[in-house]
């Protein structure tokens, strides 16, 4: 609970007795005194009171009147999609040769003539809080996948953990023992990070939150705008990650777990690297974003391509148990993370990776080709059909389902009430750079 934002709301909207309610909830939480939580309720509504109305550029926010939840932010669907969009512009234009205007898993940076620097961050699973090593490994997992897929070989792991006022110190332990799982199984070491209380004092209970960061060199970059017309798309089995783990947690299902548990992507990727075949290889990436829906409408608005998918190769390249899981909960497993690894190469280099990748003990198979055109279609029994992303990925908990994929009536409006958000904050920006740069 945000002690802070509920001071704030409250004395925004003029009500009375905050100190009283405010208290209760405390108690409630913390099981504490009532003189305990009555001082710092007094102590958070004066906080609350100090900084309730500020002015300055780096003071006020830019406010869209549009909340995450309601814009589908981190839902990896189409409003996610478009606010990333968005942050793409407010970072503009920079030397990086791979940035975030690409949606690439990563960024790359040239250091010298025949060398990148390749560096990413992935955020914990929101709804593995309560399962901290899950929640380790499965993030650790998918940051150094993310460096893999650029053609990049990892070289370290950081990480950042956030853990509310009354969480266990030992979640802190078990998160940092799932990462260096995935560290001392790949030979990569986790080598630096830091540990926080989630807002201090002001934010009570037991979350916890964070990220899990990897850097890696490359000599060439396997890019999404290199995909090229008459490549062909291979992907490799998947089981899934945090995504499945949760559905598998929150249905009661949790045997399923362990199969997310493998770093069978990982093996594939450097049996690529060993190969040699990474510089034969157009783009990779792997199938997180809201699915291999969302994976597919990303490469192509970057590209400037369609992509093509054959439902019946597809199928069964996921895991039989986690595929089953799916099936049965109604959850389409087109539309959530699989994490399975997606190639795009040219049709003529495709059986030498097909053979590299099955020699390391991984399934893989040509599941589409890419054409002329833009957006994705998905072919099912011969017949051709829509492949677009919803605008939240499948909805894979209780919860999910009760919010629902369906685009919001208002979506419109919301995007342009973020849009004016956006080019303030962009404004805002140019300003302070502006008055910094013309210091004495």
């Amino acid at each position: 609970m945000d002690i802070e934002g509920y001071a704030k709301r409250a004395l925004l909207k003029g009500e009375e007795d905050i100190e009283r309610r405010l208290a209760a909830l405390i108690q409630e939480i913390k099981g504490s005194t009532h003189e305990h939580s009555l001082a710092l309720a007094k102590a958070a509504i004066e906080e609350a009171k100090a900084t309730l109305n500020v002015e300055g550029d780096a003071l006020t926010s830019s406010v869209s009147g549009v909340s995450m939840g309601r814009f589908g932010v981190g839902s990896r669907g189409i409003g996610d999609f478009y606010t990333h969009e968005k942050i793409a512009e407010i970072i503009g234009n920079t030397s990086a040769v791979v940035d975030s205007s690409q949606l690439d898993d990563s960024g790359a940076v040239q250091i010298d003539d025949d060398k990148y620097l390749v560096i990413t961050i992935d955020g914990m699973h929101s709804r593995l809080s309560d399962f901290p090593y899950l929640s380790g490994f499965h993030v650790a997992r998918a940051s150094l996948r993310d460096v893999y897929v650029m053609g990049a070989r990892p070289l370290a792991l950081l990480s950042d953990i956030h853990v509310a006022d009354d969480g266990d110190v030992g979640m802190i332990f078990d998160h940092i023992a799932g990462i260096t799982t995935v560290s001392e199984l790949t030979g990569i070491p986790l080598i630096t990070g830091s540990t926080l209380r989630i807002g201090g004092d002001m934010v009570i209970g037991g979350r916890m939150t964070g990220g899990v960061g990897a850097v890696g060199i490359s000599s060439s970059l396997a890019a999404r705008k290199n995909t090229t017309v008459g490549d062909v798309i291979l992907m490799t089995e998947g089981a899934g990650g945090g995504t499945i783990s949760t559905t598998a947690l929150y249905y009661g299902m949790h045997d399923v777990v362990d199969e997310t548990i493998n770093i069978k992507f990982l093996v594939a990727c450097e049996a690529l690297l060993d190969s040699g075949l990474v510089d034969r290889i157009h783009a990779m990436t792997d199938v997180t974003n809201g699915g291999i829906r969302g994976d597919a409408k990303e490469i192509s608005r970057t590209a400037g391509v369609k992509l093509v998918f054959e439902e019946d190769k597809l199928r069964p390249l996921v895991n039989p148990r986690v595929l089953e899981m799916l099936e049965k909960l109604e959850i389409d497993y087109l539309g959530v993370s699989l994490d399975a690894l997606l190639i795009i190469a040219p049709g003529d280099e495709a059986p030498a990776i097909m053979e590299c990748i099955r020699n390391a003990g991984v399934a893989i198979d040509i599941v589409g080709r890419v054409e002329e055109g833009s957006g994705a279609d998905l072919v099912v029994d011969g017949v051709v059909k829509d492949f677009s992303p919803r605008f939240r990925e499948s909805a894979y908990t209780p919860i999910k389902k009760m919010m629902g994929e369906d685009l919001p009536g208002d979506f419109e409006n919301m995007k342009k009430a973020i849009d004016r958000a956006a080019n303030e904050a962009i404004e805002k920006k140019k300003k302070v750079v502006e008055r910094l740069k013309n210091l004495p």
